[in-house]
């Protein structure tokens, strides 16, 4: 892997993971993993990473390569809330009681995004959200506020806006795909709430699909095969409409 501190330039295209920093008075931090033979003239498809309450941009992103490392370019930023060092020793953030979406986080994530476009070649119809648990809450407000901004929304081990979703958009919703990849055995946010929330975007007219899995809140390594199996099915379809 090559590592970097800087944003990579259209000289420097090597696979890897790179950081750079809005320009904001506080420099919010975004990572970026660029896959292995970048293609210049290939519109990538591009994957928002949300990390969970207590982690950050950089380890959420690590998930990445093992995703794929040639079908995407992936970026992670960082939740709004500093929970100082965690149990692992890592410093922690959030995104705050049942990740609200205000005006700053969705600057966070649009401009993030924007900068992406401008240094890779991203396809504007292929932005997918990816959160992890609290992640995963913040995905879902801003898919379901933005449905014509983003190709889908994936969701592990995550639920709903416990204050109700926002289902406004409606009947633009019915253009948003939604993955819900759930530990039957997760105690923090359990199987049946994911099954209710299936349900409830079924009923708004989302497509969604679902996908249980033998582990707890933990990742396991089928959800990301199913994420790129999801994807790559999404893309296929699209075309050929």
């Amino acid at each position: 892997m090559t590592h970097s501190e800087t944003l990579v330039t259209s000289r420097d295209l090597a696979e890897g993971f790179y950081h750079y920093e809005l320009e904001t008075p506080r420099g919010k931090p975004v990572r970026t993993f660029l896959p292995t033979g970048y293609e210049r003239n290939y519109p990538y498809p591009l994957l928002v990473f949300l990390h969970g309450h207590g982690s950050n941009e950089e380890q959420i992103l690590r998930l990445a390569p093992n995703l794929s490392r040639r079908n995407y370019v992936c970026i992670s930023i960082r939740g709004t809330e500093d929970l100082g060092i965690c149990e692992d020793g890592q410093p922690g953030y959030g995104w705050g009681p049942d990740a609200p979406c205000d005006v700053t986080v969705e600057d966070y994530v649009f401009r993030a995004i924007e900068q992406t476009r401008r240094s890779y070649h991203i396809h504007s119809e292929r932005i997918f959200l990816a959160g992890f648990c609290e992640g995963a809450t913040l995905a879902f407000r801003l898919g379901l506020a933005h449905p014509e901004k983003f190709g889908g929304v994936i969701s592990l081990n995550g639920a709903l806006p416990r204050g109700g979703a926002p289902f406004f958009r409606y009947p633009a919703l019915r253009q948003l795909r939604v993955l819900i990849g759930h530990g039957i055995a997760n105690s923090c946010i359990p199987h049946s709430v994911a099954r209710s929330d299936f349900k409830l975007l079924h009923t708004a007219g989302v497509t969604a699909q679902m996908h249980t899995y033998t582990t707890t809140n933990r990742i396991h390594p089928n959800m990301l095969r199913d994420i790129d199996r999801w994807i790559m099915r999404a893309i296929d379809e699209a075309a050929v409409e």
